[in-house]
């Protein structure tokens, strides 16, 4: 057995010396310390909870596992934090507290510490503009397969799920799903087979437990039958970066004027015509306008029926 390296500032429990190996190869599960943090805590989540930016934050509904696939965003309806985390208790639904690091600095500091502890362990690029999300989930919810774009990592704080990693190329991603990711920022309208489960890695996650995979890798998530806390913390590199940049490029060629991309390259004159297509364009009104399209607000927490929800009619502005 490979004897563990040294673990900086008490973020891991170890770091075995082959996982630098193996780093963004495939998926890989390590322990971690930072569910043992008063930051974690429901009090402390609920705390952060009642005074979290709106824009910040993503409440979803979702179907239960036997059901068609549906996805509805909503809305916490003014609810206190610890009413909140109750309904999410008793409901079918998640909510992902988005760039926590920077609504709350403290958080902010953790998720430095836990990247300085991986940057000690792995060569390669610099990892920078690293964010931390926060998902709050019900017993049994799932998350529908789908794909990010930065390197990932989820780290299990309460509660236990099962999470599916699956290859990151064809027939499991194409160019198209990461390019539409790319412009409008909805993650689960990728295609799904049920034998892609054939071919997917199964990660078992408790209390402590941190995972890692290869870039782009499709996942999706089961969670077992409690109350659910995890940290999904990513990072950008110059090369991850590029291929974004390629991505977003490619899909407005595709969508706001009808052209089939020939390339995929992040190098040359090509990738920087590219480039500066999407910094043109990725903020504009027709991509705001899409994007609001996709994602429309449809119900509020109800806080007369902890884990019941209201509908909206009309939805949210």
């Amino acid at each position: 057995m490979t004897p563990p390296l040294p673990v900086e500032n008490g973020v891991f429990e170890d770091w075995p010396a082959h996982l630098a190996e193996v780093w963004g190869r495939v998926p890989t599960r390590t322990r971690h310390r930072l569910h043992t943090q008063p930051l974690m805590s429901m009090a402390a989540l609920a705390d952060l909870i009642d005074a979290y930016p709106r824009r910040h934050y993503s409440l979803i509904h979702m179907g239960a596992r036997q059901e068609r696939r549906f996805w509805r965003e909503g809305d916490l309806g003014g609810l206190k934090g610890a009413d909140v985390i109750a309904c999410i208790a008793e409901g079918r639904m998640w909510l992902n507290l988005r760039r926590v690091d920077e609504v709350d600095g403290r958080y902010g500091d953790m998720l430095h510490g836990a990247y300085d502890a991986i940057a000690a362990q792995v060569p390669g690029e610099p990892m920078f503009n690293t964010s931390m999300g926060i998902l709050i989930s019900s017993p049994h919810a799932q998350v529908y397969y789908h794909c990010d774009l930065p390197g990932q990592a989820l780290w299990q704080v309460h509660g236990r799920k099962r999470l599916f990693i699956y290859p990151n190329r064809a027939p499991f991603l194409t160019p198209e799903s990461l390019e539409d990711i790319a412009l409008f920022g909805v993650e689960v309208d990728m295609p799904f087979e049920a034998w892609f489960d054939d071919y997917a890695t199964v990660v078992e996650l408790e209390p402590g437990d941190m995972a890692h995979w290869p870039l782009n890798a499709p996942h999706r998530v089961e969670n077992q039958g409690m109350l659910n806390v995890s940290i999904t913390s990513e990072h950008w590199s110059a090369s991850i970066a590029r291929g974004h940049r390629v991505n977003v490029a490619n899909a407005l060629l595709r969508h706001r004027f009808g052209l089939t991309p020939r390339s995929r390259a992040t190098a040359g004159p090509a990738y920087w015509t590219k480039a500066a297509l999407q910094a043109a364009l990725r903020r504009s009104s027709w991509v705001t306008r899409q994007r609001a399209a996709r994602r429309p607000v449809e119900f509020r927490l109800d806080p007369a029926k902890p884990g019941r929800i209201a509908d909206l009619q009309p939805a949210l502005p």
